[in-house]
C-alpha cells in the first residue's frame, strides 16, 4: 500500500511516520484500526480452536490416555508458540536480505519497539498468524496418540514448527515462489491442513500400530468418550468461522463483505459434508449412524472449503463439502488396511480433504473483486483456464511431499535421541498412568499390573498412586471414625452384658451416679482418632463424657436403661467439640 492511497482509518493508524510517499508497506501489515480489530478478534477465537481439538482427541482415545492427549494440546501451545516467536514467524514472512523463494529469513525474536509505527499492526499479525501455528502442530497429535512418549513428542512439538512455517511462507509469503506463481489458498486448506495431515500420516506410520489393534480386523476401537469428541465437534465448527472470515485480513473496503460470504459458505460447505457423510454412514452400517462416520465427515468438509471459503458459490460450497466428506469417511478404513494407525483420523480428515480443498480452488474459484485474491484469475469452471487448476495442483503436491519427508526426518533424528514409542509395558498401563501418575478406576489397569507382575518390571511406583475423584486425607479419616464408632458399641455391648449378669445374680444395683462414673471411663478408654493417640479425644480434642439421662432411671427397681439415642454416634461426638479443619456434619 502506498501512503497517498490510504484510507482514513488507515493514515489515523499510521500517523507519525515519517517516510516518503514512496513508501510500501508490506502487505501482512496493510491493516486499518478496523482491521487489526477484526484480525485480533478472529485470532482470540481461533485459539479456542485446541479447545476444540483436545475434545476430540480425548474423546477418541482410551480412558487412560485422555490426559496424556490434554497435555499434549497443551505443550503444542507453550513450545510451539514459542518456537514460532523465535525463528518460525521470521521463516514464513521475515523481510531480511537473505530471504529467497525458499524460506524467508529475519524478524526473528520479533519485538518491534515503542516507537515504530507499525508495532500494532506487526503483533496483530503475528498473532494471527501463531494461531494458525498451532493449529498445524495440534493435528499431528491425535495420529500418535496412546503410544507416543511424551518426551519425544515434546521435542517434536518444539521443532515441528519448520515442517509448517516453511511451506506457510511459500504459499503466504511476499517471498514465496508458489505464491509468486499464482497459488490461491485463504485460509490454510494446504498450509496448515495439508501440511498437517502430511505430518499425521507419516508419524502415525513411524510410530507403528497400537497393540492389538489390527488382531481382530480393522474395524474402529471403541471411543473413550463420544460426548467429549461431540462436544469438540461444536468447538471446532465454532472457531472454524473465525479461521475462515478471519483471513480476508480486515473489514475495510470490501473485506466485509467476503468476510460474510467466508462465514456463510464455511457453513454450506458443513451443510454438504454432514449430508453426505450421514447418508454414507446409514448405507454403510445398515440404517446405524456411526459417530466418527459423522463427525469426520463434516471436518473433512471444513478442511475442503477453507481454501476458496469466499471463492464460491452457495451450491459449489455444498458440492465441495459433499466430496470432502465423502473422501473422508472412504479413505478412514483405506488407511487402516495400509497399517497406518490414526486413532483420530487426521490423515483422512486434514490430509486427504486438504489436497481436495487445494486443488478445489482451481476448478471453482470466482474472481473476488475488487479485491485481488486470485490475482484475476478463475477457476476452470468458471472459464479460468488450465493454469489456475495447474498451479493448484503442484502446491498440493509440493505440500504433501514436503509435510510427509520433513516428518519422517524429524522423527528419525528425534528417536536418536529419545525413543519416539512407549514401552509395551507403559501403553499397556496407558500414558496417563505412566506418564502423569494419574490412575483411573474401573478401566483394567489391576488387571494389566497383575499381568505384568511376573515380568521382571518395576511396579512400586505405579502400585502405590491413588486413584483419581477421591481425597486419601479424607478417606483414612472416615475409616478411624468408623472404627471409633464400632469400639464404643463394643464396650456398650459389653456394659449391657455386665448389667445382666449382675442382675440375675441379685448383685446389688448401681446408683445413678455409678453409672454415669462407668459412661466416663468408657469414653475415656476410647483411643484417640489422631496420629498421637491421645485417649478421651477426638482428632486431638478432648470429648466430654455422655450424661445419663434421669428419664431413663428407674426408681423403683434401681437400675438404668439405655437407649440408643444416648450411643456415641459419628455426628454427636463431632457436635461436642468441633475441629476447624474438618467438615463435621451435623
Amino acid at each position: 500500500m502506498k501512503l497517498e492511497n490510504a484510507t482514513a482509518s488507515q493514515m489515523i493508524a499510521l500517523k507519525g511516520v515519517v517516510r516518503n510517499s514512496s513508501y510500501v508497506i508490506p502487505g501482512l501489515y496493510d491493516l486499518s484500526i478496523e482491521d487489526t480489530n477484526w484480525v485480533l478478534t478472529s485470532s482470540f477465537i481461533i485459539f479456542t480452536m485446541q479447545t476444540g481439538f483436545g475434545m476430540l482427541e480425548s474423546g477418541c482415545v482410551s480412558i487412560k490416555n485422555e490426559v496424556n492427549i490434554m497435555m499434549k494440546n497443551v505443550i503444542d501451545i507453550v513450545l510451539g508458540g514459542f518456537t514460532y516467536w523465535l525463528f518460525g514467524y521470521g521463516m514464513s514472512f521475515g523481510r531480511g536480505p537473505f530471504s529467497n523463494p525458499f524460506m524467508a529469513i529475519g524478524d526473528f525474536l520479533l519485538d518491534p519497539p515503542v516507537g515504530d509505527e507499525l508495532m500494532g499492526q506487526i503483533f496483530a499479525a503475528f498473532l494471527f498468524q501463531l494461531s494458525f501455528a498451532t493449529t498445524a502442530t495440534t493435528i499431528v497429535s491425535g495420529a500418535m496418540a496412546e503410544r507416543c512418549n511424551f518426551k519425544a513428542y515434546c521435542v517434536f512439538s518444539f521443532l515441528n514448527t519448520v515442517v509448517y512455517c516453511i511451506p506457510a511462507g511459500w504459499v503466504w509469503g511476499e517471498h514465496g515462489f508458489l505464491n509468486n506463481l499464482g497459488a490461491v489458498d485463504i485460509a490454510g486448506s494446504g498450509p496448515v491442513h495439508l501440511i498437517g495431515g502430511a505430518a499425521s500420516f507419516a508419524s502415525a506410520a513411524m510410530l507403528g500400530p497400537r497393540l492389538g489393534r489390527y488382531a481382530e480386523g480393522i474395524d474402529p476401537l471403541p471411543l473413550g468418550n463420544p460426548v467429549n469428541a461431540c462436544m469438540g465437534l461444536f468447538v471446532l465448527w465454532w472457531g472454524w468461522l473465525a479461521f475462515n472470515s478471519g483471513s480476508t485480513y480486515g473489514v475495510s473496503g470490501a473485506k466485509w463483505q467476503y468476510a460474510a460470504r467466508a462465514a456463510v459458505m464455511t457453513m454450506m460447505g458443513s451443510f454438504g459434508g454432514g449430508f453426505a457423510s450421514s447418508l454414507y454412514s446409514f448405507w454403510r452400517h445398515d440404517g446405524r449412524m456411526d459417530i466418527m462416520d459423522l463427525i469426520n465427515g463434516i471436518l473433512g468438509s471444513l478442511v475442503s472449503i477453507t481454501a476458496g471459503c469466499f471463492l464460491y458459490r452457495a451450491w459449489e460450497a455444498l458440492l465441495i463439502g459433499a466430496l470432502g466428506s465423502l473422501l473422508c469417511v472412504v479413505s478412514m478404513p483405506l488407511f487402516d488396511r495400509m497399517g497406518v494407525d490414526d486413532p483420530v483420523g487426521a490423515s483422512s480428515v486434514h490430509g486427504v480433504c486438504g489436497i481436495w480443498g487445494v486443488i478445489a480452488v482451481g476448478l471453482f474459484a470466482d474472481n473476488p473483486l475488487p479485491m485481488d485474491t486470485t490475482k484475476g484469475r478463475s477457476g476452470l469452471f468458471k472459464g479460468g483456464g488450465w493454469y489456475l487448476l495447474g498451479i493448484q495442483t503442484l502446491s498440493a503436491l509440493c505440500l504433501a511431499c514436503w509435510g510427509i519427508c520433513s516428518t519422517f526426518l524429524l522423527l528419525y533424528v528425534i528417536n536418536k535421541v529419545i525413543p519416539i514409542r512407549m514401552d509395551p509395558h507403559e501403553e499397556l498401563l496407558g500414558a496417563d498412568l505412566t506418564e502423569h501418575r494419574i490412575r483411573h478406576t474401573q478401566i483394567g489397569l489391576s488387571r494389566a499390573i497383575s499381568a505384568l507382575a511376573p515380568i521382571k518390571i518395576d511396579l512400586n511406583e505405579i502400585v502405590g498412586i491413588q486413584p483419581i475423584g477421591i481425597n486419601p486425607g479424607h478417606e483414612r479419616s472416615i475409616e478411624q471414625l468408623r472404627a471409633a464408632e464400632d469400639k464404643l458399641q463394643q464396650w456398650q455391648s459389653y456394659l449391657d452384658q455386665v448389667s445382666g449378669k449382675a442382675h440375675k445374680l441379685g448383685t446389688p444395683q448401681k446408683t445413678l451416679e455409678e453409672h454415669q462414673l462407668e459412661a466416663d471411663i468408657t469414653l475415656s478408654l476410647k483411643p484417640s482418632l489422631t496420629e498421637h493417640r491421645q485417649s478421651g479425644s477426638v482428632f486431638g480434642r478432648r470429648v466430654r463424657s455422655v450424661h445419663i439421662k434421669e428419664d431413663n432411671w428407674s426408681q423403683d427397681k434401681g437400675t438404668y436403661k439405655p437407649n440408643d439415642s444416648e450411643l456415641p454416634t459419628i455426628n454427636r461426638v463431632a457436635k461436642l467439640d468441633k475441629d476447624g479443619n474438618f467438615a463435621w456434619v451435623d
